[in-house]
């Protein structure tokens, strides 16, 4: 029988993986048939490799399945570092950041990771890293709006004549 070959595998094996990804129970099965190929003699790098983890992951998936038996290979609630915020400070968080910054006496005119991070220290004394910042701000539906720049003083008119896009009426 021939080898079988995608047209274009690494698009094929992303879509997968985030297939994958999409459900509770295909991860579960994701972590099964590692085990299992575990069980065939395959290294935690030879598996990782082929399901497109790291060596230590498919450890963790063994080492819990060793301990908790299947249930130990469930997605489970709690896995992870604990919010420095208790839920009531989350939905004061979450009412600050509706609210423009310097509503709140900063300088700056929105919210970054930055900021966020500087606001959780002043007013709940947690120290947040910027990147878990923006984590919040994604975990909460907030988006980023970058501010666009504009040049102090240009004509407008000069500036609809460079644009890229059509305007509602064709033109330029």
């Amino acid at each position: 029988m021939e080898k079988l070959i995608f047209d274009d595998s690494e698009i094929v094996k992303v879509a997968l993986q985030q297939e994958i990804s999409r459900s509770p129970e295909s991860r579960y099965d994701h972590r099964l048939h590692g085990l299992l190929f575990l069980c065939h003699g395959m290294s935690t790098y030879e598996v990782g490799n082929l399901l497109g983890h790291s060596p230590r992951t498919i450890q963790y998936w063994f080492h819990r399945f060793q301990e908790e038996g299947l249930m130990g290979l469930l997605d489970a609630e709690g896995r992870g570092r604990h919010s420095s915020l208790n839920p009531r400070q989350q939905k004061q968080l979450e009412a600050d950041l509706r609210k423009p910054p310097t509503a709140l006496g900063y300088p700056q005119g929105q919210w970054d990771g930055v900021l966020l991070s500087h606001h959780l220290g002043q007013k709940f004394g947690s120290r947040v890293g910027v990147r878990q910042c923006q984590r919040l701000f994604h975990q909460m539906g907030f988006r980023r709006r970058k501010p666009r720049g504009v040049i102090s003083g240009a004509n407008p008119e000069d500036q609809a004549a460079y644009k890229k896009t059509l305007s509602v009426d064709g033109k330029r």
